[in-house]
């Protein structure tokens, strides 16, 4: 369950609120009493080899399906 609290406070104690983020906690920054963001401990890959493997699993099944790549890049350009 996350805390609560209001952005002037997290504004002013933002500093002390990271800290406790670090050290595991979660808090929802509400502003009006409406949800508008969430502070929480980054999701740190266990093993970032295991997270290399899949990306370049996961590239080997993309192809470009006849696509030419130099028209990919011009079509980037124009916007």
């Amino acid at each position: 369950m996350a805390t609560s609290v209001g952005t002037f406070e997290a504004k002013t104690h933002l500093a002390k609120l990271l800290e406790r983020v670090e050290a595991g906690e979660r808090f929802v920054v509400t502003h009006h009493g409406r949800e508008v963001a969430v502070l929480a401990p980054c999701q740190r890959p266990a093993n970032p080899e295991e997270t290399i493997r899949q990306i370049r699993a996961l590239r080997r099944g993309m192809r470009l399906a006849g696509l030419d790549p130099r028209e990919l890049i011009e079509e980037g350009r124009r916007y």
